[in-house]
């Protein structure tokens, strides 16, 4: 393998690009018109344009792309995560022109991308699953006779969904219609398909995660777990590693079912199962996400693995050097999404121009970014501007670290989500461990974050006044 080829913009390309320059793997970007002057094109060894801005005008372009891969000579593509990470179509397109696709084979994409097909293949395992139908509906009246005998609260979602699009919680019989219709016109606006299925909604879940790498010569391992409980519109905007509730027991528990969740499908690659778990520690296996997760770092950082360099390995067929046994939790690690958003706005978009964008920089702190100062911000593609991480041997020692590089992050120009990972990391509950997905509801408010951000100005302004005091008393000697 001489020359990959990264099928996706911003942070995640450059990620990528790192590990394949290091194994002595020559580069190839791909952008679109908008990206023209993006770090990842400057990055790579080679870029090429594959069109307009908006993404189905580009990097959703599967053939476009291996057309560019193959005039070029790339020997495998890597799809990073988003775009054509999880469609399996392009991954049979990449195999039937003779292009390595870095990531698993496509039957196994097709399996897990359907949340119900990924159920019925691991039921034969025995994997714990939230009570539920176990089959697509559209049927209102079917679906309500479905929800009553489950028992309310329930959770609709849609079939091929993800982001938290599609998605009800429905607490009563009453609103089952109105939810289950607006989840069905949500579904087929998001993906073309209006099923939806049908489970019992678990009242205070945490969602831990486990990270699988499995090799074309039978092995398959878990890489531990990350706690991605803090979310908002269903969405992850904090994880860590190790979660601070898994007991070994819990976590051998888990990473064993997650192995077989990977068997089930014949898995190949770095892939990762979702889990719920409950107040009583029961977990039950949500879905599973086949290809690299935008949280991989922390996972990294307590392993001291490379996944994008096993991705890479596996893909050229080769086995798996490390064992279970192997794979030991140093440290503790935390990850905060620094997305282009405005919190004091329901987290909306905060598009514009980057006028003062500086990182932070020290020992234990990880940036994977894909910006820089002076760039505007696209409107066409997700907000993520980068991925601030920290490591350190204690959950506490990393958690004062993220407070620390957050303050010494500096951003003007666009609304981002640090001042609400600050908050986070601040907050009582996150820092005794004790909370769950339902963090951003019980904790957090625009109003919160203003009157913090009033408090640390007033002490600002304090700060500079005495020190204006203490400097007017120094004596100034005549020349």
């Amino acid at each position: 393998m001489k020359k990959i080829l990264v099928a996706n913009r911003g942070e995640i390309a450059i990620r990528v690009m790192k590990t394949a320059q290091k194994m002595g793997i020559k580069t190839v970007a791909v952008y679109s018109t908008v990206d023209r002057n993006a770090p990842h094109v400057k990055f790579a060894d080679e870029a090429v344009w594959i069109g307009e801005a908006p993404s189905n005008q580009s990097y959703l372009l599967g053939s476009k792309i291996i057309e560019v891969a193959k005039n070029l000579n790339v020997d495998a593509i890597h799809p990073g995560y988003g775009f054509l990470s999880e469609n399996a179509d392009f991954a049979v397109e990449c195999e039937k022109n003779g292009i390595v696709f870095i990531g698993p084979k496509s039957h196994a994409i097709k399996i897990m991308g359907s949340k119900l097909a990924a159920k019925e293949a691991v039921k034969a395992y025995n994997i714990p699953m939230v009570p539920g139908i176990d089959e697509a509906i559209t049927d209102i009246e079917k679906a309500k006779q479905a929800a009553t005998s489950i028992g309310f609260p329930i959770l609709i979602k849609a079939s091929a969904g993800g982001g938290g699009k599609g998605m009800r919680v429905v607490d009563s019989e009453a609103d089952f219609e109105s939810q289950m219709n607006r989840a069905i016109s949500e579904a087929v606006a998001a993906f073309g398909d209006g099923s939806v299925f049908i489970e019992k909604y678990v009242g205070s879940p945490r969602h831990i995660e486990i990270q699988v790498m499995a090799d074309s010569h039978g092995t398959i391992l878990y890489l531990f777990e990350r706690e991605c409980s803090i979310q908002r519109r269903h969405q992850k905007v904090v994880e860590e590693a190790p979660s601070s509730v898994l007991t070994p027991e819990l976590r051998k528990k888990m990473g064993e079912a997650a192995v077989l969740v990977a068997k089930s499908c014949d898995y190949l690659g770095a892939g990762t199962v979702e889990f719920l778990l409950d107040e009583n520690n029961n977990f039950y296996f949500l879905e599973m996400n086949t290809r690299l997760q935008v949280e991989h770092p922390v996972t990294e950082l307590i392993t001291g693995t490379d996944l994008v360099e096993l991705q890479i390995r596996v893909a050229r067929g080769e086995a798996l050097t490390i064992t279970q046994e192997d794979l030991q939790i140093k440290g503790h690690a935390l990850e905060l999404r620094v997305y282009a958003e405005d919190p004091l706005n329901d987290f909306l978009p905060s598009v514009g121009h980057l006028d003062v964008y500086q990182l932070p920089v020290g020992d234990g702190i990880r940036v994977d970014n894909g910006f820089e100062q002076g760039m505007d911000i696209p409107i066409y593609y997700d907000p993520m501007l980068a991925k601030l991480i920290t490591y350190g041997k204690t959950r506490e020692e990393a958690i004062q670290l993220m407070i620390k590089a957050i303050e010494n992050y500096q951003v003007e120009g666009v609304q981002t989500t640090l001042p609400f990972g600050k908050f986070v990391f601040e907050h009582e509950a996150f820092r005794s461990g004790k909370f769950d997905t339902h963090f951003v509801k019980k904790y957090y408010s625009p109003e919160i974050l203003k009157e913090q951000a009033g408090k640390e100005a007033e002490i600002a302004a304090l700060i500079a006044l005495k020190q204006y005091f203490e400097d007017q008393k120094i004596v100034r000697l005549p020349n």
